[in-house]
């Protein structure tokens, strides 16, 4: 059976009986080399594995859903794609604990702006699924949610959030809400924000390794 999304893998060097992972989604407009990029530099024991979004952007890109702009300019999500692909990443999930000797409680979801947005979306809709969060320059919409998600669980969820203060691309005053929002529902979190755009500062990228190695 095919995968329900393409994606690039390295597999652990470190092999343990279950080995825990880390899932790769990029942004909007890149596609699944993007945030690979780095692994190299990410800690020897994971699975690293980068999926590509399902939605094509010609010529090279991908989109986890779609994005609209009226004539005054006002920006549009589309929350049904979205929400799709909220449970097609879910899905993928269950299809790489199937296929590899990953520890389905040792999943981290690493989302960068659209792929963070949708990394809030599923950990949250379903918890059980996901231990770690790292939500780089994205933030939390409500409404690609699961209805009623305010009564799961999430003791053991644990998000690492950043922003570049300068992001002119998502506003950093929307990332500011969110240890609010996880605080309200009783998710640990911790925030971090940099001096730079809609990127991942170096030491961005130090702080959040390190936040993987606790």
């Amino acid at each position: 059976m095919n995968p329900s999304l393409h994606y690039l893998i390295r597999e652990p060097k470190t092999i343990l009986e279950k080995n825990p992972l880390l899932l790769l989604l990029h942004g909007y407009g890149s596609n699944e080399e993007d945030l690979f990029s780095f692994a190299s530099e990410l800690p020897d024991h994971y699975y690293i594995v980068s999926a590509r979004a399902p939605y094509a952007l010609p010529p090279y890109g991908n989109a986890w859903y779609a994005i609209t702009f009226d004539q005054d300019m006002n920006k549009f999500s589309d929350d049904v794609q979205a929400a799709a692909s909220r449970d097609l990443i879910v899905s993928f999930i269950d299809e790489l604990l199937d296929k590899y000797p990953i520890d389905k409680n040792a999943v981290t979801l690493i989302g960068f702006s659209q792929g963070a947005i949708l990394s809030y979306a599923v950990a949250l809709s379903y918890p059980e699924k996901v231990h770690k969060v790292v939500a780089l320059s994205g933030y939390f919409n409500e409404n690609i949610l699961k209805e009623g998600y305010k009564d799961n669980d999430f003791s053991h969820l644990n998000f690492f959030i950043s922003h570049g203060s300068a992001d002119q691309v998502i506003p950093v005053e929307w990332a500011r809400k969110n240890p609010e929002i996880l605080d309200t529902l009783g998710v640990k979190n911790t925030y971090h924000e940099y001096p730079v755009g809609h990127g991942v500062a170096p030491q961005n990228f130090y702080d959040f390794r390190k936040f993987l190695e606790q």
